[in-house]
């Protein structure tokens, strides 16, 4: 983890932006205390996901692939209501 000033945060600010987008932890301190931690909007997802973990576990009923009726395929695409108007 790096640890800046304030002043030295403003002076190479888009530096220390490219360490936080290569994964490095910088800390902006004011003096010798740590008031901010410089970090990236979107952060990458902690673990790896990995496909298949759910097999076995969920069941389809075997109409799911059945094509939807008539009515419902309407309201699906906004053609109609179920209520009363």
């Amino acid at each position: 983890m790096t640890v800046v000033t304030i002043h030295e945060a403003k002076t190479n600010l888009s530096r220390l932006i490219a360490r936080v987008l290569a994964g490095e932890e910088v800390t902006i301190a004011r003096g010798k205390e740590p008031v901010v931690k410089l970090m990236p909007v979107n952060t990458p997802p902690q673990t790896k996901r990995i496909l298949g973990t759910l097999k076995g576990k969920i069941d389809l009923d075997a109409g799911f692939w059945d094509p939807l009726p008539e009515e419902d395929l309407a309201l699906w695409n906004g053609e109609g209501s179920s209520e009363a108007q």
